[in-house]
């Protein structure tokens, strides 16, 4: 799953130099017209959707809808800085796809300054039970450093109609007519080529970009505006609409904007400067020649067939892959890795898929999933290129619809379709009858200690509630029953440990024997 990322669009501008005299004058009669030049700080109010970026239920479904119930933004242009405080909402039931999992309402409060990105945990909320305690100082409530969320964040100063023109102008754009109005271009070091549209009225209707993306290599990024209104000195979309990858990812209803109010954001001493972890792979050996590579967000499997290597999954990107191919080559020494099994094609769970494509490695995956990794991979790949679209290797491919078998000189792998599961309509889980070992990703994730049911009860729920069974979860169950599969062990992909079949059961709340 991925963790969740909430693009800005139309609310994330930041400073940039003053626009000169001699640049052309469609900019500056666009940006005089929408109060760019004069703008310093910023206060958005919304209402709106957001979209779980790479997390659709099939490839050629768009990504999953979430509300967002309430927005509020306040940017400072002068210090680049901005801040959103939202609250999400997707009821009691998820929406079919992916995506950060939570159940009710979600708070999130997200940062960015400069280079530096960080979330805030938001404050306890008070239930309907009675006010909620203070919590006591942890780490859990200090400022968390994005450092990957950095460029994504300060890209999407460029997004807007005042960050677009203000960009403009402090970057020699280029200028030109076009039949749909005036086409202006400009490039950003570190964030990619913007080019946007001003209409006859002087208003930006349409800014896109590319963001470097695992999967999709350079992803498109669109933002279109629509229903301008004067609140002052200040003209503003009262409609934002942004597009990756060509989906959906954002949608607000702005209903209230204020220009120049006060705004104070200062970066935490523990997020400046802040840098990404390294990536850390851990083996842990779960059967003779069968071995859990944790040490991050998300796992993988490495097992020895006797004369090769197979991988179960491939998560987030390139530097994840690498990491994971050196410890298996330390691991299982001398047996090339041949085979990557792929669980399905969410982005978190697809990203490293192309590291092992230039290792030698043939993937196997849904059917589903085959056209859209073709696709998606002949993508031009100029902000980050990676070790496949250095060498040219030609991917190979080994595709099912309910089951294959890998066979090896020692053992034999099953890979099963999840079938009728709301995450993914390719959904695949492999099982080693041998070793009566199930390894599965987004299904399960067991909790840490003693076991819990597998899903986040909402922040504003009541004390009481009764904790939530994850639908997804309890697909995984019935296909575990369906097949006969005889369970012992779970290697989730997700997860602080190995669970049981008994922790399982327990978790769509049924007892050990059931």
């Amino acid at each position: 799953m991925r963790r969740a990322t909430i693009l800005v669009a139309g609310c994330v501008l930041a400073a940039v130099t003053r626009p000169s005299a001699q640049q052309p004058d469609p900019l500056k009669a666009a940006a005089e017209a929408i109060g760019a030049t004069s703008i310093k700080r910023l206060h958005v109010s919304a209402i709106g959707s957001t979209y779980s970026v790479g997390q659709s239920p099939s490839p050629k479904e768009p990504w999953p809808r979430v509300v967002i119930k309430s927005y509020d933004a306040v940017i400072d242009y002068e210090s680049a800085s901005m801040r959103v405080d939202m609250v999400r909402t997707q009821g009691a039931i998820p929406p079919r796809g992916g995506g950060a999992p939570f159940i009710g309402e979600q708070r999130q409060i997200q940062l960015v300054s400069g280079n530096d990105a960080w979330n805030v945990p938001p404050p306890p909320v008070s239930g309907q039970g009675g006010a909620a305690p203070a919590a006591p100082p942890s780490a859990a409530s200090d400022p968390q450093p994005q450092p990957a969320s950095a460029i994504e964040r300060r890209q999407q100063i460029y997004l807007t109609p005042h960050g677009f023109l203000r960009g403009a102008l402090a970057n020699q754009a280029s200028v030109k007519t076009v039949p749909s109005g005036t086409e202006v271009s400009f490039a950003i070091s570190g964030l990619s080529t913007f080019t946007g549209i001003l209409n006859s009225m002087n208003q930006v209707e349409h800014v896109q970009t590319t963001i470097d993306n695992p999967v999709l290599g350079d992803m498109l990024v669109e933002a279109t505006y629509n229903d301008y209104q004067t609140a002052g000195s200040l003209t503003f979309p009262m409609h934002v609409v942004q597009k990756q990858g060509g989906h959906p990812s954002l949608e607000l209803w702005v209903s209230n904007v204020q220009s120049n109010v006060p705004v104070d954001i200062t970066v935490p001493a523990a997020v400046r400067g802040a840098a990404a972890p390294p990536v850390r792979v851990e083996a842990q050996k779960l059967a003779e020649g069968v071995y859990y590579l944790t040490g991050g967000s998300h796992h993988s499997v490495a097992i020895d067939m006797g004369d090769h290597t197979v991988v179960v999954e491939a998560p987030l990107d390139e530097a994840r892959s690498l990491a994971v191919i050196a410890k298996v080559k330390e691991t299982i020494p001398g047996k090339p890795i041949r085979v990557v099994v792929n669980t399905h094609h969410h982005f978190d769970h697809a990203g490293g898929l192309r590291t092992f494509v230039d290792e030698g490695a043939t993937v196997v995956t849904h059917q589903i999933n085959q056209p859209y990794y073709v696709t998606a991979w002949a993508a031009p790949r100029t902000l980050r290129p990676d070790r496949l679209a250095k060498s040219g290797r030609a991917a190979t491919f080994q595709t099912f619809t309910d089951k294959d078998i890998l066979k090896g000189a020692n053992r034999t792998i099953e890979v099963h379709w999840i079938a009728n599961s709301q995450h993914h309509d390719g959904f695949a889980m492999v099982y080693l009858p041998a070793d009566k070992i199930l390894i599965e990703a987004d299904a399960y994730t067991p909790a840490a200690g003693t076991p819990a049911p597998s899903t986040t009860p909402s922040a504003t729920a009541p004390p009481s509630s009764p904790p939530q069974v994850s639908p997804t979860t309890i697909n995984l169950y019935e296909n575990i029953r369906r097949l006969q599969l005889d369970v012992e062990r779970i290697a989730a992909l997700h997860g602080p440990r190995v669970a049981t079949m008994d922790d399982l059961r327990k978790a769509v709340g049924l007892g050990a024997s059931q």
